[in-house]
């Protein structure tokens, strides 16, 4: 039993040291750094219906709010207009049971009838609108397609994944540095970051410290932006951020 014991014991101190090793020294003001995309998400579509056609392949770019697949959804098209028969027929009633009520020539009944009747019918317009409204899947910023995971023709459900996509805009720095560093580095602080797959230098900012210390590699993560646009860059790519420690 004292021999499994040690061996565990053992074990653990290996582990703590392997990631005490990967901390940088907190004399050592060059840390690595990972770019990664500020908002990465997958699209899905919220109506049933058969894709009509995908605008967007792997790589491309697109705008905020451009149409990157479009459903068709002509059956919906037809659910709205009977709808708004239904209202425009509820409205009408309603307009006759008013002019009638001031004849003392309907009951209170039916009045409420109708008017519960007309508020139902303009409810269901709200709704088929809203289905109209989602029959294109639209960019909900400007970036990049990661990954196209559906096909034109295709029937799909509702929230079936179609696309994967990145803003390849506004990217972040991912960095841990040593918890020494807290005693001066502060929001806002400036330094250079050299990516390796550019060979170029940029100037950075940090952008928020984490909330909370590796107790194991004593580092904090750190987020930081690149200043400017740099078409060039792309999310996943690597570097080496250089600080100036103060004496």
């Amino acid at each position: 039993m004292k021999r499994i014991t040690y061996i565990l014991i053992a074990i653990l101190s290996f582990s703590l040291s392997a990631f005490s090793a990967d901390a940088p020294p907190p004399d050592n003001p060059n840390i690595r750094v990972l770019l990664i995309p500020l908002v990465e998400t997958v699209l899905s579509s919220e109506i049933a219906a058969r894709i009509e056609k995908i605008t967007v392949r792997m790589g491309d770019r697109f705008k905020h709010g451009q149409d990157l697949i479009v459903f068709d959804c002509e059956m919906y098209y037809a659910q709205l207009r009977k709808s708004k028969a239904e209202l425009d027929e509820a409205h009408k009633t309603l307009e006759v049971n008013q002019r009638l009520d001031k004849l003392q020539s309907v009951s209170q009944l039916e009045i409420s009838v109708s008017k519960a009747r007309a508020e139902g019918a303009a409810a269901d317009v709200s709704l088929r609108k809203t289905q109209v409204n989602k029959c294109s899947l639209k960019a909900p910023f400007a970036g990049r397609v990661v990954k196209v995971r559906a096909n034109p023709y295709e029937y799909v459900s509702p929230g079936q994944p179609l696309l994967e996509v990145l803003d390849d805009i506004h990217l972040n720095l991912q960095l841990f540095v040593p918890s020494k560093w807290l005693k001066w580095l502060k929001k806002d602080a400036k330094f250079s970051v050299h990516i390796d797959e550019t060979g170029k230098d940029y100037p950075a900012r940090v952008t928020s410290l984490g909330a909370r210390l590796d107790p194991v590699s004593q580092t904090l993560e750190i987020r930081s932006e690149i200043e400017g646009q740099h078409p060039e860059l792309l999310a996943g790519m690597s570097g080496t951020a250089h600080f100036t420690i103060p004496d």
